[in-house]
């Protein structure tokens, strides 16, 4: 069985760079036809998808973040990271990584999120 788990970054001061880890273990980023992604949830708000990046190494985003938001990956270490630039405090949520076989809020695997919260 899949399993994710974020890095902690804790709190991120405004104007900050975020980044994130996710490792995966239990299955390869590569395998055929996953999207790997990144899931925010604000406080007393919605799901919110960041962006994916697929087996392939293609990354799509959020058009609202896409302009702050950067997904990598290491095949070596299978993992996949999210840096997030310029936060400010309403980027303050609960960050998941997930996998689904679709893009967009979609995911069949969760890790168990982490929360961060952008504050001076």
């Amino acid at each position: 069985q899949v399993q994710l788990q974020e890095s902690s970054p804790g709190l991120v001061k405004p104007s900050q760079t975020l980044s994130l880890t996710c490792t995966v273990s239990g299955g390869s980023i590569t395998t055929n036809f996953y999207y790997w992604k990144w899931i925010r949830q604000p406080p007393g708000k919605g799901l919110e998808w960041i962006g994916s990046i697929t087996y392939g190494g293609s990354t799509s985003y959020n058009p609202s973040l896409k302009s702050r938001a950067s997904i990598s990956r290491d095949t070596s270490k299978n993992q996949f990271t999210l840096q997030l630039s310029s936060v400010t405090p309403e980027d303050t949520a609960v960050y998941y990584c997930a996998r689904g076989i679709l893009d967009g809020n979609q995911y069949n695997y969760r890790g168990q999120g982490t929360q961060v919260t952008v504050s001076s």
